[in-house]
């Protein structure tokens, strides 16, 4: 292995690292960014990495229009809040953007390889922590060092995955959803489970240069909420806190990413697209929403590939 051309890509990705806790300060959502190739880590290597994108969802995006935005602000001011058609929508901006938040979100990453043909790994994603798995489906099974025979420029890889993540939700730093929470004391909790399908052509032997991926993914999730407000009257009645609700939804989506660079270090700019119906969700005062909408995911990542010295 030429060790001087390792040196030299690991410069730029100690710079990545150190500047990584000012990136991702706002970062706290479930990565849904799809960067990984239709080949899977092979045995005994390691892949680390950073990835940096922004989770655009339209659904908190319509329920957060300038009329909430103040009537949030004039809530937060004051000592008692009369229940009305407004507090309703307060509390459908809060649960759209914990399903859903818009916002960076970025993770860090390191994968390896098992066994032939399956690999696992985790994501610290700043606030969500992920565990993942991929099997490979179809492709030969080698490295850029050692290929498989036939491996070549233009060979199909495919592969499925499992992700779950895990995390204590909390709004966005916005300060008119920190006007919300002070009015509402929103809490939530939520899990999510990723499959995605995943497809690529090599370029070079092994993806040695690199490849371009494309997929199908499913995701399902389990969330968890709640208001205890304080200060929110039904006439001279206060209003009683909603206790944990629990809701769970499907979203449907698709990918595209390139891999590129030249053996041990790679850029990864990708996109994903999900729908979901987020279903109906349960507010206080015995009324309810319901939301849905499209999510774009964009991101772009640096990866290291640290090869099987053993070998």
């Amino acid at each position: 292995m030429n060790t001087a051309f390792l040196r030299s890509c690991l410069r730029p990705w100690g710079t990545a690292l150190a500047a990584a806790p000012l990136l991702l300060a706002t970062a706290c959502s479930a990565p849904r960014a799809i960067i990984a190739t239709g080949k899977v880590t092979p045995q005994g290597e390691f892949r680390v990495g950073y990835n940096q994108g922004f989770n655009l969802a339209t659904a908190p995006l319509a329920k957060a229009g300038s009329a909430v935005k103040e009537a949030a602000s004039q809530a937060a001011s004051q000592q008692k809040v009369d229940y009305t058609d407004a507090t309703t929508q307060l509390q459908a901006a809060a649960l759209a953007y914990i399903l859903d938040p818009v916002q960076p979100t970025a993770d860090l990453n390191i994968r390896y390889g098992i066994v032939p043909r399956l690999d696992a790994g985790f994501k610290y994603a700043f606030g969500s922590y992920v565990f993942d798995t991929q099997y490979q489906l179809l492709g030969p099974t080698g490295s850029p060092e050692n290929p498989d025979r036939g491996a070549a420029s233009g060979t199909t890889y495919a592969s499925i995955g499992l992700q779950f993540a895990t995390q204590r939700a909390k709004l966005p730093s916005l300060p008119f959803l920190s006007d919300i929470n002070s009015v509402l004391n929103f809490r939530a909790t939520r899990n999510d489970l990723l499959v995605p399908l995943t497809f690529s052509q090599s370029f070079g032997p092994e993806e040695e240069i690199g490849a371009i991926s494309y997929g199908l993914v499913y995701a399902h999730s389990w969330v968890s909420y709640g208001f205890a407000p304080t200060k929110i009257y039904n006439g001279s009645v206060q209003v009683p806190e909603l206790p944990l609700q629990s809701r769970n939804f499907s979203s449907f989506g698709g990918f595209v990413n390139l891999k590129l660079g030249y053996r041990y270090l790679y850029v990864i700019p990708a996109v994903s697209v999900f729908y979901q119906n987020y279903g109906d969700y349960a507010l206080l005062n015995g009324t309810s929403t319901s939301l849905s909408g499209v999510t774009f995911v964009p991101s772009i990542g640096l990866q290291l590939r640290i090869p099987n010295l053993m070998k």
